[in-house]
Formats: C-alpha cells, structure tokens, sequence
C-alpha cells in the first residue's frame, strides 16, 4: 500500500496566515525591507498633497521596485501580478496589490529622488563595514534602448522622403483642381490624405532640425579639439621636437548624409554592440570596489567611445570623497586611455592604471616572468604609469579590473536579466541605471552579510 500525506485544498485556515512565518528568515526580501526603511523617504512623502483617496506609501512602491529589480522583476505589470503570485513580493507589499499605472508613475515620478538614495545606501555599507573604497575600477557596457534601430531615420533619407512627399501633395492638389474641388477622387478622400502628408511633412522638419542640431554642436567640439592638436603640434615645433605623421584634419560642418535621429528615443544612439553588429543603445558606465564589487559612482552618456568618460566620472568621485574617502587607484581599460586623461587621474591624486594599447591574451611565459626594465628618469606621467602597468605588481593590480566590473555587468545582464531600459530620454535612462545599481548595491551587501 502506498503512503502519503493527506491534503485538502478546500479547508480554510484556523487562523489568519502570516506571511512572516512564510518567509525564511535569512531572505532578500527582508534585508531590502530593512534597508528601504532605514532610508530617508521624507522628501517623497511631503510631494503628496494628503487629499483624495489614500495613496500608497512610499517604502511600500520603493520596495517593491528595489526588490523587483534585484531579482529580475521590471514590468510595472509583472511587479503588480507578482503581489498576488509570490510570497516574497506580499511581504513586501504587506498583502497589497498596487496596480501597474501607480507603480509605473511612481517610478518615473522619483527618478531623482532614487538617484540621491544612491548614496544613501552607500552610507549603509559603510556603516556596516562592507564598503571600502581602495583600488576600484571603471568600465562601461552597451544596454539596449526602449526603441528599435529600424525606426532610426538618416538625414539623407528624410530628405528623400521630404522630397516624395511635397511631390505628392503638389500632385493630390493638382487632381482635386482638376476634378472642380471634389474632395472624394477614385475613392480616395483628398483632405485626409493632405492632412496625412502634411502632417509626416511637420514631423521630417522637426527630425531634419534636431539631426542639423547634433551637427552643429558636434562641428564646434570637434573644431575646439582640432585647434587644440594643431597648437600641441606648433607648440611641439617650437620645442624642436618634430610632429608624428599628418597634420589633423579639420572637421566638416553640417549634417551628414549618414546621421541618425531615432522617432521613439531620439537620444539613444546606434552602437556598436558585443559579438559584432550596431544596435539602439545607450552606454552605461560604472565604479566598482574591487573588495566588495559595491557600485559606487554611475552614468549613463549617448558617446559609444569610453575616452570622454574619465572626467566626469572623477567628478563623481570627488563629490563622494568628503563622506567615503578617495581611492588610491583607478583601473580601466584601453578605451579609456589619453594623455589627458592620465593627467586629470594625477591631478585628482588617484593612481592610474589604464592599458596604453591591447594586450595580448596568452603571452609566452618568458614575457610573463620577464624582470621588469628599470624606471625611466624623470618621467612625465603616461610613461611613469606605463612603467608600472610593466611592473609585478602593476600587473597583479590590473589584472582585478576584468574581475570587477565585468562580473556586475554580466550579473546585472545575464542572471538579472536587464538588458534593455524600460524608459525612454537620457534623464530618466539615467535614473533608471541608479535604480538598477542601487538595487545591486543592495543585493551585494546582502550576500556579503551572509559571510
């Protein structure tokens, strides 16, 4: 005879459950429940007028986003489905069900208030011993936008089109003319299609003026980097020191043929994308502690090329020093290497570590156990760093920058799963990357509690 345990799905229960006996108590949910309120909410409770129907709390949707997007929840419509489906998400909620159009406002309502939360959780891993700063690391990584590459449209080809359809409406008038005003031609309603073509007309003028826009602002910052060679140049002649290869050239003004305007989010950018191919994107950068893979400073930026980023990215660092201190080193990689930036690193009092060029990935183990050449004399700062990069120790030091930021993306991508923003527009994009980050953050320090 077979035994098994008796089971009745329609008997109720003597009591009222508790979802807290539920609950393991070494769970996620809980730490992100004590860490949203341990925060400082003030600033969105004062924004609610206090008339009307009873609104949500706060620490409830926050909780709610934080713990959705630490386990792969995004969807405003999955986040509501998952307040009946999962136990976790109900203790959260406290048996709640806010719906999708409450949590979708909340989110984007408090992007900025999110944003500053950011380093209010980073006060809580200090406070806990998890975050210290040190040597960290800066990398960035390509997520998808909330639009298609195929609705891009190119300068040239909104020339074309603006030109088909002026065509058109010249030719719709020309037939109604001719039919005596009949505004119903063959079965076709002449007003409607004016107002069609009319209205596509308005739409290319204003993509044609944001793209000759782009134009101008990129012609004026690459016209000021191509004064500022050629005077490095004149200034390397007068120093009697000859100038390498040919004479920049200057830039070209104006839109050219091939420059894009996305018509669903027209500040993504196409991108050039892992494994090869271009996509709609945006390039989302980050800091990591090398000793507890804590995010610490973020940004999202349109420029598919890191080089730009070693400014303002020490900016963010600095605006964090008075509270966690200053990093010793900075690692990255060679899209992030210049002159200048290596100077703004020394000028910041952060040692640098960025690849001067690629590097080999199985070299001879003679080259791997190689006595490093002696120090240069007098050193400007790229060869004093290149030196070092040469070094034992350089070595050992840089070989942690593929294992620190490189784990968080790929965790935040492939075990999340967020690898395209929900959002569309560079604010609120960027909002949504210190969401994503914060609850990372906060998913992090859990881990590292555990021991």
């Amino acid at each position: 005879m077979s035994n098994f345990r008796e089971f009745d799905r329609e008997t109720g229960f003597l009591l009222p459950p508790s979802l807290d006996e539920w609950l393991p108590e070494q769970h996620l949910a809980r730490f992100v429940v004590e860490v949203i309120d341990g925060l400082d909410l003030s600033a969105m409770v004062k924004s609610y007028r206090g008339t009307g129907s009873a609104g949500y709390h706060p620490v409830l949707l926050l909780g709610l986003l934080v713990y959705g997007y630490a386990t792969g929840v995004f969807s405003s419509r999955k986040l509501e489905r998952a307040t009946y489906d999962s136990v976790a998400f109900r203790f959260i909620a406290v048996n709640q069900h806010p719906d999708h159009d409450t949590i979708a406002t909340f989110r984007r309502r408090f992007l900025k208030d999110i944003e500053a939360l950011f380093v209010r959780v980073l006060e809580l891993a200090r406070e806990m011993g998890l975050l210290k700063l040190g040597t960290v690391a800066l990398d960035g990584t390509k997520i998808h936008a909330n639009a298609s590459r195929h609705s891009a449209l190119s300068y040239e080809h909104a020339t074309k089109i603006e030109a088909q359809l002026k065509a058109e409406v010249a030719e719709l008038l020309a037939r109604a003319e001719a039919a005596d005003q009949a505004e119903v031609v063959d079965g076709m309603s002449i007003p409607e299609e004016l107002a069609r073509r009319e209205d596509r007309l308005a739409k290319l003028a204003q993509a044609r003026a944001k793209i000759e826009a782009r134009a101008t602002e990129r012609f004026e910052r690459e016209a000021a980097e191509h004064r500022a060679k050629l005077a490095a140049r004149e200034a390397a002649a007068a120093n009697g020191k000859k100038g390498g290869g040919r004479p920049p050239a200057p830039p070209v003004e104006g839109p050219q043929p091939k420059d894009q305007i996305n018509l669903t989010d027209e500040d993504s950018r196409i991108m050039p994308v892992a494994g090869g191919g271009f996509d709609q994107c945006y390039n989302a950068q980050a800091v990591v502690t090398t000793a507890s893979l804590l995010v610490i400073a973020t940004a999202v930026v349109q420029a598919p090329n890191d080089k730009q980023q070693i400014a303002p990215m020490l900016e963010k660092i600095d605006a964090l020093s008075e509270q966690f201190g200053r990093p010793e080193t900075l690692l990255a990689d060679n899209g992030y290497f210049s002159e200048a930036n290596v100077m703004r690193c020394a000028a910041a009092k952060i040692e640098p570590l960025i690849a001067t060029g690629r590097q080999p990935h199985h070299p001879s183990w003679r080259e791997r156990f190689a006595a490093p050449l002696p120090a240069p004399e007098n050193p400007t700062p790229v060869e004093a760093m290149a030196w070092r990069l040469r070094t034992p120790h350089g070595k050992q030091l840089y070989g942690l920058r593929k294992q620190t930021p490189e784990p968080v993306f790929g965790i935040i991508k492939s075990v999340i799963g967020f690898r395209q923003f929900l959002l569309r527009r560079l604010d609120r994009v960027r909002g949504e990357w210190s969401l994503v980050t914060m609850a990372w953050n906060i998913k992090r320090m859990y881990a590292l509690s555990l021991g």
